[in-house]
C-alpha cells in the first residue's frame, strides 16, 4: 500500500457555541464551525481577505471544551479530513466535509478560569484504531 496522509491543522474563531448530543452508545458528538482567514492582494493592489467556514466534529470531549467552545473564541484544531453523504428529510442527498479532530488547544484564556494554564485535549477515537486486523 502506498503511503498517504489526512491531516488538518486551523487556528481560527468559533462561528457559533459549539452542540453536543450522544449517540446510542453513549459516545458524545461535538459538532462547532470555525472561521479561518486568507488574504492576498488583489488585481489592483489592495488587500483582499477570505473567509472560509470549517465544520468541526469532536468525540468524547471533557467538560471543559464542552463549556468553553463559544462563539468568537480562538483555537487550535487539528485532525483529519472526512466526507460523507446523507438524505436529508425531503430525500435529497447531501454532502458534508467534516474535520475530525484529535487535538484542541484554546488560544485564549477561559473566562471561567482563573489559571493562565492551557487545557489541551488528545480525543480517544470514536471508535477502535485497532491494527490487529490489518493484512500488512
Amino acid at each position: 500500500m502506498a503511503f498517504s496522509l489526512n491531516k488538518i491543522m486551523l487556528i481560527g474563531r468559533l462561528g457559533k457555541d459549539a452542540e453536543t448530543r450522544f449517540t446510542t452508545n453513549n459516545v458524545s458528538v461535538t459538532n462547532y464551525t470555525m472561521a479561518t482567514d486568507y488574504s492576498y492582494k488583489g488585481k489592483n493592489g489592495d488587500w483582499v481577505s477570505e473567509t472560509t467556514w470549517h465544520n468541526i466534529v469532536s468525540f468524547n470531549l471533557s467538560d471543559y471544551f464542552k463549556d468553553n467552545l463559544k462563539k468568537g473564541k480562538k483555537f487550535y484544531v487539528e485532525g483529519r479530513l472526512s466526507k460523507r453523504d446523507y438524505t436529508d428529510k425531503d430525500g435529497v442527498k447531501r454532502y458534508s466535509t467534516e474535520v475530525i479532530t484529535d487535538k484542541i488547544i484554546p488560544l485564549e484564556p477561559s473566562s471561567e478560569s482563573s489559571t493562565s494554564e492551557e487545557e489541551t485535549t488528545n480525543i480517544e477515537p470514536a471508535v477502535s484504531n485497532d491494527n490487529d486486523d490489518l493484512p500488512f
